[in-house]
């Protein structure tokens, strides 16, 4: 089976307390929103302690044209896909670096900016990747595009064992920010969304493993994509002359309790598995609400969704990108090899992604 080889992460330099985005959220939407001492509650109950952001806090106090916007994407996610790429080749875990021509794919997973060519063509021309390279540019998936990345990896390397296969996901949701929208939507994702990058490295089954790693890796048993019908407002963009404007729907724990348990054990059914044998719980964290609706839908102990909130804690929503960040946490300790996991994300449609792991 493909294997996970190793992550790479990067975030942008200016780190910002949630004390400090919940005064400036106060700030602008205190005029159109009679309740706001209470809506900011909000902000200390996700638990979120601080994000990462492309520009300082008091650069969205201010107005920018979605030209603007996005050539600031552009520039900012080419340059955190650098650092995140180079920290996965390296793999401090390893017995030695992956040299970039031996990836063969790059599979690259961003919603939050637009570029033609894709920012995969633009990295290729800064990296000395081989010029026959695959480019296989994703978008649209949002918080789920991470785990359907790496469902798209398993795929190729199934269909090519001997490929080692490059996920690179980019998520700049700050620059989404639309400082003249007073809707609760903007509001609400303005306590939860950050700026972030990640690269995972997949390979096939003829890789040669006892050459990069002395420790277990993760293997990928299966993947489960899952859409519900009639469900295309729950989250999303909508496309305005000013660029993008969140849909974010107040029923997405609820959807995750009672729709996601159901698909979850269905999964498990067919790969012969019960609850209780899914040692580690790898969860995009989309907010403290959802981790909890995971919880109740699974029969989670606290315990097993813990990474997902700390990373969240310490990093907030940073879209597709957010599960590699867990995945790295367990990724730089050392599983017992036959232990089971489950990667989870939920995203626009409204959908699931679900990846079966078993370190070995």
């Amino acid at each position: 089976m493909p294997r996970i080889i190793s992550v790479g992460t990067a975030t942008p330099e200016n780190a910002v307390h949630q004390e400090e985005t919940m005064q400036l959220a106060k700030q602008l939407f205190s005029d159109s929103m009679k309740d706001i001492d209470r809506l900011l509650k909000v902000f200390k109950n996700g638990e979120i302690k601080k994000r990462h952001f492309v520009k300082p806090l008091d650069w969205y106090t201010e107005a920018h044209s979605f030209s603007e916007k996005n050539k600031v994407f552009i520039d900012s996610a080419v340059g955190l896909c650098l650092t995140a790429i180079r920290n996965c080749l390296a793999n401090g875990k390893a017995k030695k670096e992956i040299a970039y021509d031996e990836i063969e794919a790059i599979i690259l997973i961003n919603t939050t900016g637009l570029s033609t060519p894709s920012l995969d063509a633009i990295i290729m021309n800064q990296l000395p990747f081989s010029p026959q390279t695959k480019r296989i540019p994703i978008w649209g998936l949002g918080c789920g595009g991470g785990a359907s990345g790496l469902s798209r990896a398993y795929e190729y390397c199934l269909a090519y064992p001997k490929a080692k296969v490059l996920v690179v996901g980019v998520e700049l949701c700050s620059l989404t920010f639309q400082l003249h929208d007073q809707s609760k939507s903007n509001f609400i994702g303005t306590s939860l969304f950050s700026d972030g990058a990640a690269a995972v490295l997949v390979g096939g089954e003829e890789v040669p493993y006892e050459e990069l790693v002395d420790r277990p890796l993760p293997s990928i048993i299966s993947t489960q994509s899952n859409l519900m019908q009639n469900s295309l407002d729950v989250m999303g963009w909508q496309f305005k002359d000013d660029g993008f404007y969140v849909v974010f729907s107040k029923d997405i724990p609820t959807l995750v309790k009672n729709w996601l348990q159901p698909v979850m054990l269905q999964f498990l059914e067919q790969n012969n598995l019960m609850e209780s044998k899914i040692a580690h719980f790898i969860a995009h964290p989309g907010g403290k609400k959802v981790i909890m609706a995971y919880e109740k839908a699974l029969n989670l102990p606290a315990e097993k969704t813990a990474q997902s909130l700390e990373i969240l804690k310490e990093y907030g929503n940073m879209s597709s990108v957010t599960v590699f960040f867990v995945l790295q946490r367990f990724m730089n300790q050392r599983v017992p090899s036959g232990d089971h996991g489950i990667v989870a994300a939920l995203g626009p449609g409204f959908s699931s992604e679900l990846l079966l792991l078993r370190w070995v």
